[in-house]
């Protein structure tokens, strides 16, 4: 008796004998069989005549060419391709190839054909990988530099077509959940059931710095429509609406106003706002250092009160109905983070609110991502317009970050219970990644001064701060 664990090389060998008989009683049939024999004597009498024709001329004095036929049954129609064909086919076809040669019209985002050429691709392969190294090395939040730097990558890929109509994967996600509203109101679905509003409602005062935050965001405003006068840009209010939101360091808000306003502008001011929530830890200390003083660091602020299952439910619920009845262009937004909060601390669906803040947010995170690199493409992004946005987008995110630090320094004046300044540049809705930064600055001066949950009170009210910012752009230009 034969076993498996035994005698692996005899079982080997068995197999392969009965793969081998197979296949030559399958060619065996195939020969001796009457059609084949028929096909056979078809062919040769085809050959035979062809031969002859060849041999001879035709009326004209020219001699006919010669065809051959095909080997293979059922490939009449496919063209025959000789060695020296089928090589340099194979070299047309690698990347290094069509890096070097290749050159393709593509439709900007204003509508205008320009000519992409294969170098323009592998600059955008090299920033995708500049992006990975950044999620995977430096640690930038990878979550979300890390899908974004491979969507970048895959999209870029020549004759991949992973980002073309229609059935593209890229093109598909892109279509499906991120040029629309759906991904980003699911990711605020999962935000609002990962956040805790209780720094919020304790010192409410913070709130304060999560509106002075959107200073950037409509200092920026301005900040676009004045880069009219450059040559090659050209922005209308409600592209430069689109642009100054990314000040707010909110993904899914920018994608969502982008949807409503301006979406010929949804690739690049998604990756201009998720690119600035990654570098977050890399862009704010420079600010909060120059702007405060050592003795301002110090700052021990009190704990904070307790704060009951009560108003943790209250809260998501009249905030929700305030942006009904005051600003509804806001509330789709609002809706859903106040939604995940409330499912969160009702404390009966713990079903829903895992899946909300697992399940879920990992998968639309990994899909919004992949489809926000997807829109990482030559003719979206080398040229003036696009360049720009990026750069005004590094503005407006260092201005919502330096305004919640000057207020936080200017509401000292009048407190007798002083704030740390370090916490106002959480006012932007990069959650929780601004907090975490505020509290790894102000531990570099006392290892004991730990100002994470007084900094998530100005953070959420950022996140809600930015979602009117927008509601109010909506309302006024979206009609």
């Amino acid at each position: 008796m034969i076993s498996l664990k035994k005698d692996p090389v005899w079982i080997t060998k068995i197999c392969l004998l009965m793969v081998a008989g197979a296949m030559a009683l399958s060619v065996t049939l195939s020969l001796f069989s009457p059609k084949a024999a028929a096909q056979e004597m078809d062919t040769a009498s085809a050959s035979q005549e062809e031969a002859v024709e060849s041999a001879s001329p035709d009326l004209s004095g020219k001699s006919a060419l010669r065809t051959i036929d095909h080997v293979i049954p059922n490939s009449q129609n496919i063209t025959s391709i000789s060695v020296p064909k089928f090589a340099r086919s194979l070299i047309e076809t690698t990347g290094i190839y069509s890096f070097i040669n290749d050159a393709k019209e593509m439709i900007t985002p204003g509508g205008e054909a320009v000519l992409v050429y294969g170098w323009k691709e592998l600059i955008m392969v090299i920033v995708g990988f500049v992006i990975i190294w950044l999620g995977a090395v430096k640690k930038f939040e990878p979550l979300l530099l890390i899908p974004i730097g491979f969507g970048t990558v895959f999209v870029n890929i020549p004759l991949a077509g992973m980002g073309e109509a229609p059935h593209g994967m890229l093109h598909i996600i892109y279509e499906g959940g991120v040029g629309n509203e759906f991904f980003p109101l699911f990711i605020f679905m999962g935000i609002g059931a990962m956040t805790d509003f209780g720094p919020l409602i304790a010192n409410p005062k913070t709130a304060l710095l999560g509106a002075s935050a959107q200073f950037g965001v409509f200092g920026t405003l301005f900040g676009v429509t004045a880069m009219n006068f450059f040559p090659g840009v050209d922005f209308n209010l409600k592209q430069a609406c689109a642009t100054a939101i990314i000040g707010g360091a909110d993904g899914p808000t920018t994608i969502y106003i982008a949807a409503k306003l301006a979406p010929e502008l949804m690739a690049t001011v998604a990756v201009a706002a998720y690119s600035y929530m990654a570098l977050v830890p890399l862009i704010q200390p420079p600010i909060m250092k120059a702007l405060t003083t050592k003795e301002e660091r110090l700052i021990k602020m009190k704990q904070l009160r307790h704060v009951s299952k009560t108003e943790k439910m209250l809260f998501p619920m009249m905030v929700f109905v305030l942006a009904i009845l005051l600003l509804p262009a806001a509330a789709p937004l609002i809706g859903c983070l106040m939604f995940g909060n409330f499912i969160k601390e009702l404390g009966i669906v713990d079903r829903i609110s895992k899946t909300l803040q697992n399940e879920l947010m990992n998968i639309v995170s990994v899909l919004l991502s992949l489809g926000v690199g997807s829109q990482m493409t030559p003719e979206k992004f080398l040229n003036p317009s696009s360049l720009s946005i990026v750069a005004l987008g590094l503005v407006a995110f260092c201005i919502a970050t330096a305004s919640g630090i000057i207020v936080a320094k200017t509401m000292n004046l009048f407190l007798k219970d002083k704030i740390n300044p370090l916490i106002g540049s959480a006012g932007v809705s990069a959650v929780p990644m601004a907090a975490r930064v505020s509290n790894k600055v102000g531990l570099e001066y006392d290892p004991g001064n730990f100002l994470l949950m007084h900094a998530m009170g100005p953070n959420v009210a950022g996140v809600i701060g930015t979602a009117i910012a927008a509601g109010v752009m909506i309302a006024t230009y979206g009609r």
